[in-house]
């Protein structure tokens, strides 16, 4: 796959993180930093070393030197941070969510597609190995008919955190319930019937979710995301004839379970990579495999799959009277 020249979008923890990931298990080039301050973005090159800092958004996506843009700005800001490197004809990594609901995704998809350059969100659970094992089991059907989905993602966080900030698209939805929307809607397909009951918090952002979705043929997902507490954020597929399990936190590298239907027989795939927030670098190989194929998107993870996720969370928040955009 080509070494692409990558310039980020944002100083913060995931940013952060994304960076070292790159460099430490890739030869994959992080080159600039962008920021809305020139302060900003020094003290992150500093920290990072070899990167050329920006004052501005702007003046990081009209860098000549870089091939794709990683936009890690806080959720609100997804949809003109990504619409702005598309506009500077650079391919674009968008951390999760896409956009804060569907229209939003499909706004920078349809962008992305019309300027021909490469867009993907950035759902690095689905470009683990641990997932790949995933895949490979459903595909080989030998789980059988699947059925059931249960899955849940709760840490707990406290003040002055993002995630309880109203004018920052805050809630454990968009941040956590992603995660077990993105797998139910990944494994069972689109929801064609959602259900929803939820807790605010003090600062007026969604606390926790509890969401029964029902999918084609009637399979149903069972999911959960709080902000309040800590959870298992375990994770099971269940068929006729056998059931996966994710032991927690199902996002991150770690194990694959398989257990027979009669609990007879379980086999354990181990995985050889146990390094957390490490394994971020498999979003960014997805995308220097797909730009090296010519590919405008992921097979593994499509725009359409994407979307299909958010019309679920459009509606949980519908129903919860949640308004995603900030005032």
């Amino acid at each position: 796959m080509p070494v692409l020249r990558w310039g980020v979008l944002g100083t913060g923890w995931i940013a952060s993180r994304f960076v070292a990931s790159l460099r430490a298990s890739t030869t994959q080039q992080v080159v600039a930093v962008g920021s809305r301050s020139q302060a900003s973005a020094d003290a992150f090159a500093r920290r990072k070393g070899g990167l050329r800092a920006h004052p501005s958004h702007e003046a990081l996506v009209s860098d000549p030197d870089v091939d794709v843009v990683y936009v890690a700005t806080p959720h609100h800001a997804h949809l003109a941070s990504a619409l702005l490197a598309v506009g500077a004809g650079k391919h674009v990594l968008v951390e999760k969510p896409l956009g804060l609901d569907a229209t939003e995704a499909r706004s920078i998809s349809a962008a992305a597609r019309s300027a021909g350059v490469f867009c993907m969100e950035a759902m690095w659970t689905l470009f683990l190995p641990r997932f790949d094992v995933v895949r490979q089991v459903l595909e080989a059907g030998l789980l059988g008919d699947v059925r059931t989905v249960i899955a849940d993602h709760g840490e707990h966080f406290d003040p002055p955190h993002r995630i309880l900030d109203p004018a920052m698209a805050g809630g454990s939805l968009l941040d956590l319930g992603t995660y077990v929307t993105t797998l139910a809607t990944w494994a069972l397909g689109p929801a064609l019937r959602v259900l929803a009951t939820g807790e605010t918090t003090a600062s007026g952002v969604n606390g926790q979710a509890a969401m029964l979705l029902t999918h084609a043929n009637d399979a149903t997902s069972v999911l959960h995301s709080t902000l309040l507490t800590r959870t298992p954020t375990s994770a099971t597929i269940a068929g006729t004839e056998a059931t996966l399990t994710l032991p927690g936190p199902f996002f991150m590298p770690g194990d694959v379970v398989v257990t027979s239907a009669d609990g007879s027989r379980a086999v354990t795939w181990t995985d050889p990579e146990p390094f957390g927030h490490g394994a971020l670098f498999h979003s960014a190989l997805e995308v220097a495999r797909c730009i090296g194929d010519g590919l405008l998107g992921s097979p593994l993870h499509t725009a359409e799959s994407v979307q299909a996720n958010m019309r679920a969370l459009d509606e949980v928040t519908r129903q919860l009277g949640i308004a995603t955009a900030p005032g």
